[in-house]
């Protein structure tokens, strides 16, 4: 559970570019998992709408989506504000701002990588809720509407619904994502569609929590015409699941919210996605960083992948999460992760 920017801080897949070696043809699904490893890579979604582009905001380079590309990364999370594609609801999108999205889409696609779009928006739009009568869920719709028309039969792109809602009961939510899955599938879209839960959507309260219902009661009845969604969860290590502290004290705990999450979905047959985890660079997190790992590459019948929190060319050396390389070193993290980019490793077998 992040509250806040840091800086401020399925059942089914019907289709996936090839991420091995990413030739543009389309593959069907498959048996062993999609295998997903990600990297999300802030900056636009950084700074307050209106800020200039440049100044209070950035896509990522060519040089930092080639980094990862390089390290054997094969998805780039790619987060944004809703806002400032949309700067009105049920409004055209803004021009510049969507060429500068789909724009960041085709550089990572040349790098080889899959992209989950990322709507950075706690559930909320100029900080107003989804579900409120100032943001109806009409407009929620309406947005996904739009945003999946401008990546029409992309099976490469990744429709991620919207990160971390809290706030919102989860039936609540539910209807939200119901809406907007509708929006997207009547464009005739059929991009895999990533489900977040209320909560932060945090693995560990996925199951319980005082937040009122929780996930593991409502989010089981989405509904999608194409059968092509998964739940994304995040989970931090740290003493409070924020992400926010330089440590890793909850590593066993989160490593268990990991495990009771993947028995819901299995359970119900559903498909699931790591959307966020992090450690710091201390020494003694790199182990608890392998072992979230390995949770998710060890069961691909369930789990598509793991998206890691974050890099990005902003990001100040000293952030404790970042993997962002430092005068071309590598950080810790980094070469924890390396390790599982291997052929041999968990879900390539």
């Amino acid at each position: 559970m992040k509250s806040g920017s840091k800086r401020s801080r399925s059942r089914g897949w019907h289709a996936l570019v090839a991420v091995a070696g990413m030739t543009a043809s389309v593959q069907p699904a498959l048996a062993s998992g999609a295998c997903l490893r990600g990297i999300n890579l802030a900056g636009a979604e950084f700074g307050e709408v209106g800020e200039a582009y440049g100044k209070g905001y950035i896509y990522p380079s060519a040089e930092t989506i080639g980094y990862f590309s390089q390290k054997g990364f094969n998805t780039v999370r790619l987060p944004f504000l809703w806002e400032r594609l949309q700067p009105k609801l049920y409004g055209a999108f803004d021009k510049n701002e969507a060429k500068r999205l789909a724009d960041a889409v085709e550089a990572i696609r040349a790098g080889g990588m899959v992209t989950i779009l990322d709507p950075h928006n706690y559930g909320r739009y100029n900080g107003t809720l989804i579900g409120s009568e100032e943001v109806p869920q009409s407009a929620f719709a309406d947005f996904w509407r739009r945003l999946a028309m401008m990546f029409p039969q992309r099976p490469d792109i990744v429709f991620g619904l919207m990160n971390e809602p809290y706030g919102i009961s989860a039936q609540d939510w539910l209807s939200s994502a119901n809406s907007a899955i509708s929006a997207i599938r009547q464009t005739g879209a059929i991009n895999l569609v990533l489900v977040p839960g209320t909560a932060w959507t945090g693995a560990h309260s996925w199951l319980g929590g005082t937040y009122g219902t929780p996930n593991a009661t409502v989010m089981a009845n989405i509904t999608d015409p194409q059968n092509n969604y998964a739940y994304e969860v995040h989970q931090y290590l740290d003493t409070d699941f924020s992400g926010k502290n330089d440590e890793c004290s909850r590593a066993e705990d989160a490593v268990k919210a990991l495990g009771s999450f993947a028995s819901w979905l299995r359970s119900h047959r559903l498909r699931g996605f790591l959307g966020e985890f992090a450690v710091p660079r201390k020494p003694e997190c790199q182990a608890a960083l392998a072992d979230m790992v390995n949770v998710v590459e060890r069961s691909p019948d369930i789990w598509l992948g793991w998206s890691y929190w974050a890099a990005g060319e902003w990001w100040p050396a000293e952030e404790p999460l970042n993997i962002q390389p430092v005068n071309g070193e590598d950080r810790p993290q980094m070469q924890t992760l390396s390790r599982f980019f291997s052929e041999h490793s968990g879900c390539n077998q």
